[in-house]
């Protein structure tokens, strides 16, 4: 059974919370970086208003299996998630749900263009 709301949970405190643009394009980085096989430094991250929303534009590379191993092996496409265009699809919710629910901003969209590949071997990007 539970009782009456605590005093201090009753009402909101007062003051207000702020992320800084450096915060969320740390956290954008890392999410794009986690989505599409690369690391964070490798990720460009740059914010616009829109609408009274965030609106998120990525510039990046994209993992990718070596081109003779898919030629050995035309699975390793699938198994590191189907193709360039799918993945980067993919990437614009799975990247929006990330920064959205861990910095509480409201994002609009995700912008996204690949500048390069990343060859990768094992998982690891070299």
């Amino acid at each position: 059974m539970t009782g009456p709301p605590r005093q201090d949970e009753a009402r909101p405190l007062a003051g207000h919370n702020r992320i800084s643009a450096q915060a969320l394009t740390s956290v954008a980085k890392a999410a794009a970086a986690e989505a599409l096989g690369v690391t964070p430094p490798d990720v460009r991250v740059s914010w616009a208003d829109d609408g009274g929303s965030l609106a998120l534009s990525l510039a990046l590379p994209i993992s990718i299996p070596p081109l003779t191993a898919v030629v050995r092996d035309p699975g390793r496409v699938g198994a590191q998630g189907g193709a360039i265009w799918d993945r980067t699809v993919r990437a614009k919710r799975a990247i929006l749900d990330r920064v959205s629910g861990l910095t509480g901003s409201a994002l609009s969209r995700v912008n996204i263009r690949i500048t390069g590949v990343r060859s990768t071997v094992g998982g690891r990007v070299r």
